[in-house]
């Protein structure tokens, strides 16, 4: 039981025994000089006991009392510790206050010279080790790299073979529509095959790449380092980026080639469709205007493309995960900015690569 006595202006509680309940309610301290919450021989004691100290050690708090519980377990302590503890709670004022325009400026200038020379250093890394592997010096496993393949290639073509078939459907219909007002149904398959296999089947294969395989890596990884796998890596003398990195960004960088030229065919095969569905023009009078018009150099500027795409989808995937916090927050995070940044650095890429063909006249 808890035995309260009250000396002049200091309220003294002994607690001894079993001290799981019973405890007396409506205890005021104003008035008090002092609290002292001693241990006499306590043999037991649950939250309850907590909370009825922790009650009275608040009132102590508002009126600026002193009190003492140096005596007690330490695990009551810290309980008590933590439930008197303020945490981060800040005023009003506080949240309200704003940083200057110039000083937030700055503080964005200087996290994007932190995230640049973590990226860098990130790739710097990447590439050392995959020259290690490339020179047979790496511990990565070659069933690693193939089982990769297999999830970045074979298991992505049903979701690339739909989405590339219904955009080379929507490209054809909508030249049709123009087309059409000067009888040149014909120039629909020119259409389509040379913005297909130029463009727009890597760019679409890269979309889904992003959407499916980056925020697969950033999760994977992520995960990883939620439970602290990448740390136990580490401890074993591993290297992370052999063993997690290379053959991730080695896969994918092989694969998106042959993924690009899959998906222009599949694209084309959508625009054949409606060539011959709804323009009514011969398969073969499809086939051979799409073989005319059709250049190398536009299908391998295509392949070009996709294989860009692979090496960007590749690293955002990995740095983000490799680079997320301990939390399950920040793996959706992680996941989230992973497909965020692979499209928009395949955008910027698209635009150098466009300025450069056009420069060179290709």
């Amino acid at each position: 039981m808890a035995a309260i006595i009250k000396r002049t202006d200091v309220l003294r509680i002994d607690l001894s025994g079993t001290c799981t309940s019973d405890f007396p309610d409506g205890i005021s301290v104003k008035g008090l000089k002092g609290i002292e919450v001693h241990n006499v021989e306590i043999k037991d004691w649950n939250s309850l006991t907590v909370a009825f100290i922790v009650d009275l050690l608040k009132q102590a708090k508002k009126e600026n009392i002193p009190y003492s519980i140096d005596e007690l377990p330490k695990g009551m302590v810290g309980l008590i510790d933590l439930a008197l503890r303020d945490g981060n709670k800040t005023t009003p004022k506080e949240r309200e206050k704003v940083l200057p325009l110039v000083d937030r400026f700055g503080c964005l200038f200087l996290s994007c010279c932190k995230k640049t020379k973590s990226v860098f250093a990130f790739m710097r890394e990447t590439h050392l080790n995959m020259l290690n592997v490339l020179s047979g010096k790496s511990v990565m496993r070659a069933c690693d790299f193939w089982w990769q393949v297999e999830e970045v290639g074979p298991n992505s073509l049903a979701i690339v073979s739909l989405i590339c078939f219904m955009v080379g459907l929507i490209v054809a219909f909508v030249g049709s529509i123009q087309l059409k007002l000067f009888g040149a149904e014909i120039f629909v398959a020119s259409l389509v095959g040379i913005a297909i296999t130029r463009i727009m089947g890597a760019i679409m294969a890269g979309i889904i790449m992003a959407g499916r395989t980056g925020a697969s890596f950033a999760a994977t990884i992520g995960t990883m380092q939620v439970n602290e796998e990448v740390d136990a890596l580490k401890t074993m003398g591993i290297s992370p980026f052999e063993f997690l990195i290379a053959p991730r960004v080695l896969a994918l960088s092989v694969v998106m080639p042959l993924l690009t030229l899959y998906a222009d065919i599949m694209g084309m095969l959508g625009g054949a469709f409606v060539g011959v569905f709804l323009l009514n023009i011969s398969p073969a009078e499809y086939f051979t205007a799409t073989i005319k018009a059709l250049k190398a150099n536009q299908v391998l500027i295509g392949v070009l493309h996709g294989t860009v795409y692979g090496y960007i989808i590749a690293i955002c995937g990995c740095y983000q995960g490799f680079h997320c916090a301990r939390n399950a927050a920040a793996v959706g995070h992680s996941t989230t900015s992973a497909v965020v940044n692979s499209i928009v650095w395949m955008t910027i890429a698209t635009s150098i690569m466009t300025i450069i063909f056009s420069i060179i006249g290709v």
